[in-house]
């Protein structure tokens, strides 16, 4: 299989381009970066920065790499490049230098067509003749001023094979049926074209997904595609059989039907007819608008620059920073709700490459001089008008899509952080799903509820929806994302019903429910403030869960002792780049003095499966649950947990911290996390010796602590999330100061049921007497080392189980703020006795629906 070696100035733009490549060549392709100058390590963060360049030397490393004997083929960008890569090959010798070939062909397109052709094991000189048919593409579009009309041969060319393809999906060819067909048409040594028969809308690029895409194909309609080339009869073959497997959407059908007809509601669940039944997924409810997310515009200033290169290389930049930050959302989307939905994002990567917007923001910046930002936000503006032009409803919705990927470019152009998605009005947020990202961002002021297609009710958007205190369903179904913008709508978060135009008496019952519900959480945050101490004195501390300092004074209002969950994703998800440990400091400082000496229990980056990092670039793996999450990482990069150790145990030299490993699964991993923990004290106390230097020994020794910051102690824990640490504790506790139960993770690993799928949430339930026998595991190994257990997953904000776990032996429960008040209410309501009497009871039983009739028992 031919090589291939991708060669920029900017490691970044490299990088982008071989994801894309290996996106749609596959992982097996044999292809190498080699962006900007050799590395230089930040002393401060451990990170690697490549400068702005190209060194000979780094692409002759990169060949050597991609070697085949079949040959190399290198890309590359701008001019010092091809000096770079000339210079490679002399260096390589005459014998190997022969099997590499420079070519021509455009960096991204180039990339993308010659992993294709490569994957297909063609001859060098084949994938590089495939590499450049996307400069003949773009010259025929620029050409034609840069359109979607009469682009490549027409059904008249003698040499073009023509086929006529019905189209039988659901909403027609939209995006992602469209992308496919792209993705399709693309493979082929030939250059492909498509036109509605139906509306005689066209001909256009069929390589161009706005082109395609825009001819507004609808369900029952026609299309025909010419042809030409070396590869004109295998492409259409390909487009044929894509056509007769409906495009490969499966999931249409049902979503069709799911529009026609009730979704079904959860097992064991009875709804009324004309009621979407769902997961309860934070109590409380709401009624309003359905809105949906809207990316706000971002304001191009008025530039007019005079260097079109430097121009051309921050459009390729921003286009190679997204394409990666989009491809982490997908993979994201993936995990939570499953392929079908994650392929919208395969549209969204086409965009990236789309000759309808890389070649008219291309000619704007060289033949007009106009700023980057200015040449793709026209180039965007003047592609989605087209979008807004189609007769169909859905159809025209796409714009919102491309509208919301050209931000995210243009944000990276102007060196703005991408603006996130926002409602425009109050009302009920509808979508597909939420990230942790897009669910911590909601304002409930806006966001009056909550209601997504897929996703459990411990799914990250559920548990993050609980400590915003807003309404939320969940799992409701594809009918969910039917209902119209502006539409009214009730959601009852406390039964898992969304109610589409509600009735009066309903919103007067919902109404009635709501002003009692706030009335009895009132009386109960009269006494939250207090401790929670059972009828016979023994103190259950009862902290909050929360995703970043900003959290913390609410959480204090309303009566946490302290915080038992810090969530330090938030620093790190949605950003192009990492945070410096700087940055992460003063985050973890501004929670602990917000606490006013309450203790900050902290938990280091839990990152991957379904929060994935972008800027950390994680290959993709099967099974991200299983993979490489939580301290997995963490011991992978030790430079990023060194940063963050550094920064906590700084801010813990004057507060209480705690620190806490997420993910443990076997004593070696503990030992190697607390090794870096005392890795990092070492240099904390290093550059404390530096800053006093001068100073007597003495001095140095007895005051390098006070004086820098750092801790002479550090409590540090470890989160219980695998069974396999609950059935190890006694061993882990030997190490460890004390445990924190994950019960979200521990259900879904015991049960093997993914908390964010919505078609097995009933089997994700902590209540189950295999997950409560692993806390009562937990809670006994640790006694062994005397050690204290306490619960920061969802169960542990359930003030019907409070008792449970007590009698189970947790003494800490750790939850979303609005929970503090119910559940210090259920301690001071029960005796350790009676709570230990209970667990056993509990432990007896057979089923977790056998566990919830006791607690429900009187």
């Amino acid at each position: 299989m031919v090589g291939i070696v991708i060669v920029s100035h900017s490691a970044r733009i490299a990088e982008g381009v071989a994801e894309l490549a290996r996106e749609m060549g596959g992982a097996e392709v044999k292809l190498e970066t080699a962006g900007g100058l050799d590395g230089v390590v930040d002393e401060e963060t451990g990170a690697v920065e490549h400068p702005i360049g190209t060194d000979a030397v780094r692409v002759m490393d990169a060949i050597e790499r991609a070697w085949s004997d079949d040959g190399v083929l290198v890309l590359m960008d701008l001019g010092s490049a091809v000096l770079s890569a000339e210079m490679a090959i002399e260096l390589l010798g005459d014998e190997r230098g022969e099997r590499v070939l420079l070519c021509e062909a455009p960096l991204v397109e180039g990339a993308v067509a010659a992993a294709v052709t490569a994957k297909l094991g063609m001859p060098l000189e084949q994938v590089a003749a495939e590499a450049r048919t996307g400069l003949a593409g773009k010259i025929a579009h620029l050409g034609a001023g840069g359109t979607a009309d009469a682009v490549g041969p027409g059904p008249d060319d003698d040499d073009a094979v023509v086929t006529v393809l019905s189209v039988d999906v659901a909403h027609g060819l939209h995006a992602r049926p469209a992308a496919r067909f792209v993705q399709a048409a693309a493979g082929f040594d030939a250059t492909v074209t498509v036109r509605n028969l139906t509306t005689g809308a066209g001909p256009a690029d069929a390589t161009s997904l706005n082109g395609v895409a825009t001819l507004g194909v609808r369900q029952g309609q026609q299309v025909e595609v010419s042809a030409s080339g070396p590869g004109a009869q295998p492409a259409i073959d390909a487009l044929r059989a894509l056509a007769s497997r409906r495009f490969d959407e499966p999931a249409e059908e049902r979503a069709v039907a799911a529009t026609e007809e009730p979704a079904p509601a959860p097992a064991g669940d009875a709804v009324a007819a004309g009621v979407l039944g769902g997961f309860a997924a934070s109590p409380g409810n709401a009624v309003g608008a359905v809105r949906r997310f809207h990316t706000p515009a971002i304001q191009v200033p008025d530039v007019h620059p005079n260097d079109a290169p430097a121009e051309l290389a921050t459009l390729e930049s921003a286009l190679g920073e997204t394409a990666v930050a989009v491809a982490a959302q997908r993979d994201a989307v993936a995990t939570r709700a499953g392929e079908d939905d994650a392929r919208i994002f395969d549209a969204h990567l086409l965009f990236l490459r789309d000759e309808a917007l890389l070649g008219p923001a291309r000619d704007a910046i060289t033949g007009r001089e106009v700023s980057a930002a200015r040449a793709w936000q026209d180039s965007v503006d003047a592609v989605a008008a087209t979008w807004d032009g189609l007769d169909d409803e859905y159809l025209r919705a796409r714009a919102i899509d491309l509208r919301s990927v050209g931000a995210q470019v243009l944000a990276r152009i102007l060196g703005v952080a991408p603006p996130a998605p926002r409602l425009e009005a109050p009302g009920i947020l509808v979508a597909a799903d939420l990230t942790p990202a897009d669910t911590a961002g909601l304002d409930p002021d806006t966001a009056l509820g909550i209601v997504t297609a897929h996703g459990g009710p411990t799914s990250h958007a559920a548990v993050l929806a609980r400590a915003l205190g807003i309404p939320a369903v969940v799992g409701v179904g594809p009918r969910a994302l039917a209902l119209e913008e502006g539409s009214p709508l009730a959601v009852d978060g406390t039964r898992g019903e969304v109610h589409p135009g509600p009735a009066p008496e309903v919103i007067a019952r919902l109404d009635a429910e709501r002003r009692e519900r706030a009335e009895r959480l009132e009386s109960l945050r009269s006494m939250a403030g207090e401790p929670a101490v059972t009828s016979d004195g023994v103190v259950v501390e009862v902290a909050a869960n929360v995703g970043g300092p900003g959290e913390v004074p609410a959480a204090v209002a309303a009566g946490a002792d302290g915080i038992g969950l810090f969530r330090t994703e938030f620093l790190f998800i949605d950003r192009a780049t990492l945070p410096d440990e700087h940055e992460q400091e003063a985050a973890y400082r501004a929670a602990a003095e917000a606490l006013q000496g309450r203790p900050l229990l902290v938990r280091t980056l839990d990152a991957g499966a379904d929060k994935p990092v972008a800027a950390l670039g994680q290959a993709r793996e099967e099974n991200p649950f299983l993979g490489v999450r939580g301290i997995r990482l963490g011991l992978a990069r030790p430079d990023l947990l060194l940063a963050q150790l550094r920064a906590l145990l700084r801010v813990a030299a004057d507060h209480r911290v705690r620190v806490m490993f997420p993910m443990i699964a076997t004593t070696e991993e503990l030992s190697a996390a607390r090794a870096l923990v005392e890795r990092a004290r070492e240099q904390v106390e290093g550059r404390a010796r530096e800053q006093v230097e001068g100073r007597a020994r003495e001095q140095i020794e007895g005051r390098a602590r006070e004086q820098t910051g750092v801790a002479a102690a550090l409590e540090v824990g470890i989160m219980i999330e695998v069974p396999a640490a609950a059935l190890t504790a006694s061993s882990l506790a030997a190490e460890a100061d004390f445990f924190s139960i994950g019960t979200n993770d521990l259900t879904q690993y015991t049960l093997a049921a993914d908390r964010g799928n919505e078609h097995v949430a009933a089997l994700n339930d902590p209540l189950h007497p295999a997950v409560l026998r692993l806390i009562a595991a937990t809670v006994e190994g640790a006694a062994a080392r005397d050690r204290w257990v306490g619960v920061c997953g969802e169960l542990a904000g359930d003030p019907s189980a409070a008792a449970l776990l007590m009698g189970l032996g947790v003494r800490e429960l750790s939850m979303a703020a609005p929970a503090i008040a119910a559940v210090k209410h259920a301690v001071r309501s029960t005796s350790i006795e009676q709570a230990r009497s209970l667990a056993e009871r509990a432990l007896a039983c057979a089923t977790a629906a056998q566990v919830r009739d006791l607690l429900a028992a009187p």
